[in-house]
C-alpha cells in the first residue's frame, strides 16, 4: 500500500490562496477515482476538487472556512501500489540486541460466526449547532418546500450527505417531539451559530467593500408597462411553442442596451486605485441570481448582439448554472452593468448595491395593476418601478435620471426597442 497526496491545485489567474468551503468525504471513507472530495472557492467561483485515484481517506488538510495556499496538502489517501508520497523515516535509537525466545506457532482459531445486523431506524437526533448538513441544492430546496429542517434528517450518503432517499424516509415516518423543530406556542430556547464561510463570506466582503468605497445614490421611476406586457403576450402566443416563452427580462435587457448607446459613462467600470474609468462598447450584463447558497451574478456577454429569444435562452442557462453551482469563473466575471430583479417579491422600491467595479445597477420592482389618470380619465394600467443605484464618483445625478428616463420611454413605447 502507498500514500497519494492531493495538493491544493493552481486554479489560475494568479490566485495564491483559496478558501476550503466544504468536505464531501471524511477520514476512513473509501473513495473512487474522479469522486469529488471538496469544494473550494476563489474570489470568482466555487471549484470542485476530484480525486485522481481510488483509495481510503487517511487525513484531511483543513477545515471548512480555512484559507489554504495553493500547493498545500489538501487530502491524503491510502492507495494500492506506491502512491506519490514517501514519508521520510525518522532515525531510531540503537538498542542492545535482546536474545529472542522461541515462540511456538499460534494455533489457528476458528472464525467466529457473526449474525447479520439488522439496522432499525434510529431516533432522529439533531446535529450540534454549527454542524452544517451536507446536501445538494435540489435536496435543500425540496426540504425547504416541505418545511423540513435538514439538521434533523439522517444522511446516508458519503460524509453524511443527505440524499433524496433520506428525505423520503424522514417524511414517511412519524417522529417524536424530540426529533422535530419546536412549533406551536411552545417556548423556544434553541439557537444556531452559522459560520460565515464560502460564498456567504464572499458576498459579505463584496457588499461591505462596495458600501465602503462607492458613493451610492439611488433613483426610482415608475413605468407604465401595459403596452409592453401586451406585446410580450402576443409574441409568446405566436412564437412561444417554437422559440420559447419570453419573460420581462429580455425586454429590459434590450431597453438597457439601446439606452446605453447614448450614455457610455454608465456602461463603465471604475478602477479607483488607478483612478481610471473604462467605458465599454460591449454590454456584458450581470444578471443577479439568487441560489440556495447566496447571491451570484452570472454574466450575459454581448447582450447588445442578442435577439430577445437568444438573450432569454442564455439568461435561463446562466441562471440554472449559477443555482446549481456549475457556473464557471468566466461566466461569473467581467460584467459592465448589472440587472437585478426579485420578480413577484420585488416590492415597491429597493436600493440595490452597485456591483463594483461597475458604476450602475438597475433594479426591477413588482409589476401591479392600479388606477392611473390619463387625459383626465381614471384607467387601470400595469405599473412597475425601476429602482437603480449609481456610483456618484463617476455618474452625475442628471445623467442617471436621463438614462432611466430613456429606459422608461423605450419600455412604454416598446416598438422603439427595435427601431434602428
Amino acid at each position: 500500500m502507498g500514500t497519494h497526496v492531493i495538493k491544493m491545485p493552481d486554479i489560475g489567474e494568479g490566485i495564491a490562496q483559496v478558501e476550503l468551503v466544504e468536505w464531501f468525504v471524511k477520514v476512513g471513507d473509501v473513495i473512487a477515482e474522479d469522486q469529488v472530495v471538496a469544494d473550494v472557492m476563489t474570489d470568482k467561483a466555487t471549484v470542485e476538487i476530484p480525486s485522481p485515484v481510488s483509495g481510503k481517506v487517511l487525513a484531511l488538510g483543513g477545515q471548512p472556512g480555512e484559507v489554504m495556499a495553493v500547493g498545500s496538502e489538501l487530502i491524503r489517501i491510502e492507495v494500492e501500489g506506491g502512491g506519490n508520497h514517501v514519508d521520510v523515516p525518522q532515525p531510531k535509537a540503537i538498542e542492545a540486541p535482546v536474545a529472542a525466545k522461541p515462540v511456538p506457532p499460534a494455533e489457528p482459531q476458528p472464525t467466529a460466526y457473526t449474525a447479520p445486523v439488522v439496522h432499525e431506524a434510529a431516533p432522529i437526533v439533531p446535529r450540534q449547532p454549527g454542524d452544517k448538513p451536507l446536501a445538494s441544492p435540489a435536496v435543500r430546496k425540496r426540504a425547504l418546500d416541505a418545511g423540513i429542517e435538514l439538521r434533523y434528517v439522517h444522511g446516508s450518503g458519503p460524509a453524511g450527505r443527505i440524499l433524496h432517499e433520506d428525505l423520503d424516509a424522514f417524511i414517511s415516518k412519524p417522529h417524536s417531539a424530540a426529533g422535530q423543530a419546536p412549533g406551536g406556542y411552545g417556548k423556544r430556547t434553541d439557537s444556531e451559530q452559522v459560520p460565515v464561510i464560502g460564498l456567504r463570506r464572499k458576498i459579505a466582503q463584496r457588499m461591505q467593500d462596495a458600501k465602503r468605497r462607492v458613493a451610492h445614490f439611488s433613483y426610482v421611476e415608475e413605468i407604465d408597462v401595459t403596452a409592453l406586457e401586451a406585446l410580450r403576450q402576443q409574441l409568446n402566443a405566436k412564437h412561444g411553442d417554437s422559440r420559447g416563452k419570453l419573460t420581462l427580462l429580455p425586454f429590459l435587457v434590450r431597453a438597457l442596451v439601446v439606452a446605453l448607446r447614448d450614455f457610455p459613462q454608465i456602461n463603465a467600470t471604475y478602477d479607483d486605485e488607478a483612478q481610471v474609468i473604462t467605458r465599454h462598447g460591449a454590454v456584458h450584463l450581470g444578471i443577479a441570481t439568487q441560489g440556495d447558497n447566496g447571491l451570484m451574478v452570472p454574466v450575459l456577454r454581448h447582450a447588445e448582439a442578442g435577439s430577445l429569444w437568444a438573450n432569454a435562452g442564455e439568461i435561463s442557462r446562466l441562471a440554472n448554472a449559477a443555482r446549481s453551482n456549475k457556473a464557471s469563473r468566466e461566466e461569473l466575471s467581467g460584467s459592465t452593468i448589472t440587472l437585478t430583479s426579485l420578480g413577484a417579491l420585488g416590492g415597491i422600491v429597493s436600493t440595490p448595491v452597485v456591483n463594483t467595479p461597475e458604476v450602475a445597477i438597475v433594479g426591477v420592482n413588482r409589476m401591479v395593476e392600479r388606477p392611473v389618470v390619463i387625459d383626465g380619465q381614471i384607467v387601470v394600467r400595469k405599473m412597475m418601478n425601476l429602482s437603480s443605484s449609481f456610483d456618484h464618483r463617476v455618474v452625475d445625478g442628471m445623467d442617471a435620471a436621463l438614462f432611466i428616463q430613456a429606459v422608461r420611454g423605450l419600455l412604454e413605447q416598446p416598438a422603439c426597442l427595435f427601431v434602428e
